[in-house]
Formats: C-alpha cells, sequence, structure tokens
C-alpha cells in the first residue's frame, strides 16, 4: 500500500532547466483535470523524471487511484470503467449491486454532514497478503479505515470469534468507489458496499447523549444526531456498536462490535509517535504493553511505499518493505523532497492527501472485531452439554447447516465465512481478483501465500 500523491507540485516550483514538453504526458483519460492546447488535445502535468504511464505498465484507473492524475467526477468515471468490465451474463448465484444503485448509493451520502457510506474492499496485496479493508463516512469527504485480515464474521459458534481490525490512515471517500489493480498493490475489489449505523452500548454515554439529545425540551425537540456524530462519539469512547445495511452481499440486522483496548490504545500511540513514552510502575499492565510495543518497533518496518493504492504495505501486521522500495538513484532530488514532504505530512495527520482525520484516528492500533450475536437475532441454548448459538426465532435468519447463501437475492446467510481471494468475487462486476488483474493489464503478479480462510 501506499502513500497517495495530491496536485503535482511543479506548477508550484519552477524549474528552468526541465521543458514543459517533457512535464506533459496526453494519458487519454476522460473527466480529467487539464489544460487544453489550441489543438483541441489535453495535457497532463506529471513529476519529473517521471516515464509516461503506459511504458510504466500503469492501468489509468491505478493512476487516478495512486494521485498521479486528477479528475474531477470520480463516481463517473468509475462508474463507466465497473459497467464495461462487468461479466455478461454475472455469474449465476452471485450477490449483485447495479452500477445504478452503486452511484445512486454513494452519490447520496458524498458531500453529506448526514452521509453514513460503507465500503468493504476484498484487497490481495503483495506484501501484506489478503484481507479486508472496511471504512466507514466520518465527514462530507474522507472515511476511517480498518484493515481485517479474514474478513468479516459470520459464524455465530465460530472457535474463532473475534477478529483483529488494524487502524489505518484516513482515506478520501472517493475510494470508496474503487474497483482496480497494479503489479505493486494487487487487485481490489467490491465485496460490499451500503450505509452504516451505530448503535448505542448498555448504559453508555452515547446512549444516554443520544437520548437526551433527542428529547423535548419546552416543547422543542432538540436536533437528532447524525450516524457521522455518533460515530465520533462512539470512536472516542473506543467502542462501537456497528450495523452494515450492506446492499448486496451481508444478511439483514448485520452487526459488528469494534473495541479498542487501553493497553492497545496506548500501544498504537506510542508505535505512531502521538504519545511520548513515560515510565510505568514497575510490572504494570501499561509497562508491559510500552515494552512490547518497543520491541515490536525495534524488529518491525515503518517504511511506505511512495506509489499505488490509498494505504500501507504495513496495515497488517508488521509487513516487510516492498522490493525496490527506497531506491533513490531513479528519482531525482525535487521529486524524491516532494516525496519526503508529502510522506511526512500524511503521517503527521495520519491522511492522505484531500482527506480530513476529523476523528482522531491513530495509525495501526489494533482494534477488537466480533459479530454481535444478540443483535443478529441468536440466543443462546444448552444442547447436548454445551452451549450453542441459535436463531432466536426460527425462519427468521436462513441458513441452514452447511447453506451459505440465499439462493432466491445470493445475500449471505448464517453461517457464512469468508472465503479469499480466489473463490469470492465482486458485487459490481463478478470479477474474481485474478480477473480484476487481467482486465487491467496487469501481467506476472505473485500474491503473498499462506492465507487460510476461518471455516469454523
Amino acid at each position: 500500500m501506499a502513500s497517495k500523491r495530491g496536485p503535482t507540485p511543479t506548477r508550484l516550483i519552477s524549474n528552468p532547466f526541465i521543458k514543459k514538453r517533457n512535464l506533459d504526458w496526453n494519458l487519454g483519460l476522460s473527466n480529467l483535470i487539464r489544460d487544453d492546447d489550441d489543438d483541441g488535445s489535453s495535457n497532463f502535468d506529471e513529476l519529473p523524471n517521471q516515464k509516461p504511464l503506459s511504458e510504466e505498465n500503469i492501468s489509468e484507473a491505478s493512476a487516478v487511484e495512486a494521485g498521479k492524475v486528477q479528475i474531477n467526477d470520480h463516481v463517473g468515471y468509475f462508474s463507466d470503467r465497473l459497467r464495461k468490465a462487468a461479466l455478461a451474463p454475472f455469474p449465476s448465484g452471485m450477490p449483485q449491486l447495479l452500477i445504478e444503485n452503486y452511484r445512486r448509493l454513494y452519490e447520496s451520502n458524498a458531500g453529506s454532514l448526514e452521509g453514513s457510506h460503507f465500503i468493504i474492499h476484498q484487497h490481495d496485496h503483495p506484501i501484506a497478503g489478503t484481507h479486508y479493508d472496511l471504512r466507514l463516512q466520518i465527514n462530507k469527504t474522507s472515511s476511517v479505515s480498518w484493515a481485517i485480515m479474514y474478513g468479516l464474521p459470520g459464524d455465530p459458534n465460530s472457535q474463532r470469534l473475534n477478529r483483529n481490525a488494524t487502524e489505518t490512515r484516513i482515506h478520501c471517500l472517493w475510494n470508496h468507489l474503487i474497483e482496480t489493480a497494479s503489479m505493486s498493490t494487487g487487485s481490489l475489489l467490491i465485496w460490499d458496499m451500503g450505509t452504516y449505523s451505530v448503535l448505542p452500548h448498555a448504559n453508555s454515554s452515547l446512549m444516554q447523549s443520544s437520548s437526551s439529545d433527542n428529547e423535548e425540551d419546552d416543547g422543542d425537540v432538540s436536533p437528532r444526531l447524525t450516524e457521522q456524530e455518533k460515530l465520533h462519539r462512539a470512536f472516542q469512547s473506543r467502542k462501537i456498536r456497528l450495523r452494515l445495511h450492506g446492499a448486496a452481499r451481508l444478511p439483514h440486522d448485520y452487526v459488528l462490535n469494534l473495541r479498542l483496548t487501553r493497553e492497545e490504545d496506548a500501544a498504537g500511540r506510542i508505535k505512531s509517535g502521538r504519545t511520548p513514552t513515560r515510565r510505568r510502575r514497575r510490572g504494570g499492565r501499561m509497562a508491559k504493553a510500552e515494552e512490547t510495543t518497543r520491541k515490536q518497533a525495534a524488529t518491525s518496518s515503518d517504511s511506505e511505499s511512495t506509489s499505488g493504492r490509498g494505504g500501507d504495505a504495513s496495515e497488517i501486521g508488521n509487513a516487510p518493505p516492498a522490493a525496490g522500495e527506497g531506491d533513490d538513484k531513479a528519482i531525482s532530488a525535487m521529486e524524491r523532497e516532494i516525496r519526503e514532504l508529502e510522506d511526512e505530512e500524511v503521517r503527521r495527520t495520519n491522511a492522505y492527501s484531500g482527506a480530513d482525520n476529523s476523528i482522531g484516528s491513530v495509525h495501526q492500533r489494533r482494534w477488537y472485531l466480533s459479530l454481535d450475536r444478540t443483535a443478529c437475532g441468536f440466543v443462546k441454548r444448552r444442547k447436548e452439554g454445551r452451549v450453542v448459538w441459535e436463531a432466536e426465532k426460527e425462519g427468521k435468519i436462513i441458513g441452514v447447516k452447511g447453506k451459505e447463501v440465499d439462493e432466491n437475492s445470493g445475500r449471505l446467510a448464517y453461517p457464512f465465512y469468508v472465503r479469499g481471494v480466489e473463490v469470492e468475487r465482486s458485487v459490481l462486476t463478478g470479477r474474481t481478483g485474478a480477473e480484476v488483474l487481467r482486465d487491467e493489464g496487469v501481467k506476472g503478479y505473485v500474491g503473498r501465500k499462506g492465507w487460510q480462510p476461518v471455516l469454523k
């Protein structure tokens, strides 16, 4: 994963030794921010010493995603690309989100303080490996993000109920629209999207605040909290109870719990440099957490790639740096300085260019994610000397043992399991990760091995 680049600084930094024609490359992208020549041709500014995209074996969509070029209309651009890439006929038995609904869903939330858009991407990264990115809208233009190694849980009786959800950079909201691939970042496909609701915890300050804010006072009704405001309060309390209204794949009434312990909060802040290390009582829990964090930091890499998708190769655990990363011989001194300034700004704000970290996100804090079994409609029952979770009402939840998909809609039903890049397909185009790589012209890609789905 990589740090994003905003508008090219070559407009601001004049260099008399670089001819303008060597900075302009005709990319043939529609809807791009451009300067039109007298003959109607379109030119785009890129960093000096950068090859044309066709020579770098990078697709148009990947160039947009990486920030190498800018577009005015993200939803129009990606809608057109995805419409052309969709398989016809669409794979049978697969959940499908029509492009029109995908577009309408995004447009109804983007740019709004009441927007509550979410996206789940399946990301097969060559270094971090296969994982699933959960992103939630936090303001008009941005989203908070977690990388989940094994995907979302779907079995109330699973032997592995919890998932590690690693907090990553704040992304631009238009990243919710992307389905693309490149050699350095692997494949990215849309697993599901929709809207979210933040639910209160019992006896929590969020519940009390939400209730008081919505009560009538002297005949006046106080304004309701938006989902963004609820998410902000829950995020600060380190306990988020979340209902995802998936548009295609997730079951109805799907509820998750996200929890950040005090120890993981402290460890994450120390690792990110947000909080200075303080001496704790010898043998205390905080001291142990700090010591563990220092040892991990000493043996892990914090390096970040400088091109490609909005994310970091180190999103999942302590991933090694990409091959060839840090090779400064191939770039100019000016470009190297620009990249260093951009990387420093991303690290300082924990947000990519164009995104606003209005929620106080801290990079690489490790949250714990689990299925809220009660809210999903399950109750505990004792059978054959052990406790099992079963549907509260027979027929309410589709999901006969061993059957994961509702044949009528293709929507997942309990119990379900996330099976990974070789099996699952995009809800928009019906493509697998390998087919996304093929369509984007990526050849010779080798993914990280060893990923195994949780199937019990």
